[in-house]
Order: C-alpha cells, then sequence, then structure tokens
C-alpha cells in the first residue's frame, strides 16, 4: 500500500473517531468536552484555511455546541457558536462547492440560529432552506439533509415555508433512508408529538433510544410526551 492510501485511512479512522467523541459528548450534554472540541477545530482551521475538512470539522463541532446550547437553553451560546460555525462551512463550500455534506452542515447552521433567535428567521431561513436543498440536489439519499431541512422546517415559520406537516414528511424520509438513525427518530418523534400524536411520537422516541441508550435528551423527551 502506498504512504499516501495509509496516511488517507488513517486520516478516514481518525475522523471517524472524532466524530464519534463529539456525538457522545452531544449525547451526555457535555458542554465544556464540546467546547473543547470547538477550540481544537478553531485552532487546525486556522492554520490550515485552504483544507476543507479543518473547516468542516470546525463547523461541525459548532453546530454539535449550538444544538446542546439549545437543549440547556442557552439561547444566547446557541447563536454565537451557529454563527461561527456559518463562517467555517461557508468556507468549506467555497473550497469544494460540489460536496453536499458541506452544504449540510451550513444550512444546519443557519437554522440553529432561528431557534436561538426567531427574529431572524428571515435573514437565516433563505441560508437554511437553500444550503441544505442544494446538498439534497447534490445527494438526494442523504439521511442527514433529510433530517436536516425537517428540523429547519420544524422550527421555520410557517409563513416562510416550513411548518409542522413538512416536518414530518422530511423527518420520515430521513428514517426511510437510515432506519437506524437514532437522530431521525428522534426529531420525528418531536416532531408527531406537536402534532398531537402522542401514541406515535412515543415509539419514535423510544426507538431512538433503542438505538442510542446514552442520549440525555431523548430520554428528557420522552418523559415529556404523553402516552395517548
Amino acid at each position: 500500500m502506498r504512504l499516501s492510501h495509509i496516511a488517507l485511512a488513517l486520516a478516514c479512522v481518525s475522523g471517524a473517531a472524532r466524530a464519534e467523541d463529539l456525538r457522545g459528548a452531544r449525547d451526555r450534554q457535555d458542554r465544556w468536552a464540546l467546547e473543547r472540541a470547538v477550540r481544537e477545530a478553531a485552532g487546525a482551521a486556522q492554520k490550515q484555511p485552504k483544507d476543507t475538512g479543518a473547516q468542516y470539522r470546525l463547523a461541525e463541532s459548532e453546530s454539535y455546541l449550538a444544538e446542546v446550547a439549545l437543549e440547556l437553553r442557552d439561547k444566547d451560546r446557541a447563536k454565537v457558536a451557529a454563527e461561527a460555525g456559518i463562517r467555517a462551512a461557508e468556507r468549506a463550500v467555497d473550497l469544494q462547492p460540489a460536496v453536499a455534506e458541506n452544504h449540510r452542515i451550513l444550512g444546519t447552521l443557519c437554522g440553529q440560529v432561528i431557534p436561538a433567535q426567531l427574529w431572524l428567521a428571515l435573514r437565516y431561513g433563505r441560508c437554511a432552506r437553500a444550503s441544505i436543498d442544494r446538498a439534497i440536489q447534490l445527494d438526494p439519499k442523504s439521511s442527514r439533509a433529510y433530517l436536516s431541512r425537517g428540523v429547519g422546517n420544524y422550527y421555520l415559520p410557517t409563513w416562510y415555508g416550513g411548518g409542522i406537516e413538512l416536518a414530518i414528511r422530511d423527518l420520515r424520509k430521513s428514517v426511510a433512508l437510515d432506519p437506524r438513525s437514532a437522530d431521525a427518530h428522534l426529531w420525528l418523534g418531536i416532531a408527531l408529538r406537536k402534532a398531537r400524536r402522542n401514541a406515535e411520537a412515543r415509539k419514535e422516541i423510544a426507538k431512538s433510544l433503542e438505538l442510542s441508550p446514552n442520549r440525555n435528551w431523548a430520554k428528557q423527551q420522552l418523559n415529556k410526551t404523553p402516552a395517548q
């Protein structure tokens, strides 16, 4: 095996391990671990401004931090993290515009600003929708892209093209594309609960916990979902 191939394989393994660490910190709602990951990713991105992977990793870290900040109801911190992540995601898109995941993370981050500051829906809603739609165009089988669009539609006001029924449709598509996505099942359950379909909601959230038993927020969501 060539040295370049070995280096690429090691980088893939390292990247997968890092993503797993981020998800683990997210699942534990370990804000401090995510803050540390953001600092490390920011340092690497600053040293490698032309490295798409470094910019993507920073955007991803900020997105997980924004997600947990929203779960913990720290909307100000969520907004700061999401907007910092947007800048990194925009650089990733500029460097590799044909990569669907770069557009997805950008759209996700734009969408994360909205629940943090609803008055910014007009400004960031356009970015969220356009970026995730582009991700789906580039990769129509991306479960994560439909998940991101579904969450965006959950938060986006109906007067701006969002709404709960659109969210449920996208989240069902995400589950269909990846039935083992704990996040897709969780958000489908949350959306169904908002639509007052509590029995279905509990089933989806319970499935999410079956797939990812350490997700604290999923446990919280199950506890607050009525049986009927």
